[in-house]
This record gives structure tokens, C-alpha cells and sequence, in this order.
């Protein structure tokens, strides 16, 4: 059973976020698609419905998040979780440069690369409504 999130805590998750994606940084202004509250620990993995385990989401970074958790880089067998926007410091994790976002650590490029998050429609998208605060 879907459990409700209710529309006070949706308020409080989207204002703390800026109303950007707390993942790849698009501000919600300059999408065309209504932005998502996700579960950052989906519920599948126990994950609450608390506001430090929801983000703030648009629709591409939350569809190829799904429920996962993390992702194998290579061939070891070192799972590597994705970037967490309660935890983690962005800058930490990405930069940018021409709209492209680069990791600087593991979270990062596990998070980039599951989120799909250099599509060529994404990058595009970063490049037109670059922000200096967003994406310095």
C-alpha cells in the first residue's frame, strides 16, 4: 500500500530545496515537467516518509533513480551508493563545466551515471539555463 505524503511536508521539502533538484541542480522554473518529493531510501528499503529521507526531484533524475540504492563502478565488487542531498555537500561531489557534470568522487560518478545525468538533452538543458549560483 502507497503510503500519502502530505502536502504540508511536500511544501517544506520543495521550499529547503530551493525548488531545484537536489541532484543534478535544474532549477523546477526551467523544466516543462512538475518536479517529484522522493524517497532518498525508497520504501521498498525501509525507507520513512520523514522529511530528511525525502528530496526534491525532477522527473528524469527521479525516474532513473527508481528505488536503487547505489550502483558497481567497475568490475569489483564495491558497491557505491548514490549521492545523498541530507548528507552530502553537492560541490563535494560534482562539478560543472559547459553544462557537463563531472565527478570528483565515487558518489558522484555512480550518481551521474545511473541518473543519466550527461544525456545530451541534459546538458543541453544546463547550458541554456546555467546559473552561476546553480552550477559555478
Amino acid at each position: 500500500m502507497k503510503r500519502k505524503i502530505s502536502d504540508e511536508v511536500k511544501q517544506l521539502v520543495a521550499k529547503r530545496a530551493g525548488y531545484r533538484c537536489e541532484y543534478c541542480r535544474l532549477p523546477e522554473r526551467d523544466s516543462l515537467l512538475k518536479f517529484h518529493v522522493e524517497h532518498i531510501r525508497s520504501s521498498k528499503h525501509s525507507g520513512s516518509d520523514d522529511a530528511e529521507n525525502l528530496a526534491y526531484s525532477c522527473p528524469d533524475c527521479n525516474c532513473y533513480k527508481g528505488t536503487d540504492l547505489g550502483t558497481y563502478l567497475d568490475e569489483e565488487e564495491i558497491f557505491i551508493r548514490f549521492f545523498n542531498p541530507r548528507k552530502d555537500k553537492w560541490f563535494d561531489h560534482f562539478k560543472t563545466i559547459e553544462g557537463v557534470l563531472y565527478a570528483q568522487t565515487d558518489v558522484g560518478e555512480a550518481t551521474i551515471r545511473i541518473f543519466q545525468m550527461n544525456n545530451l538533452d541534459r546538458v543541453e538543458i544546463r547550458q541554456l539555463f546555467s546559473d552561476e549560483d546553480l552550477y559555478p
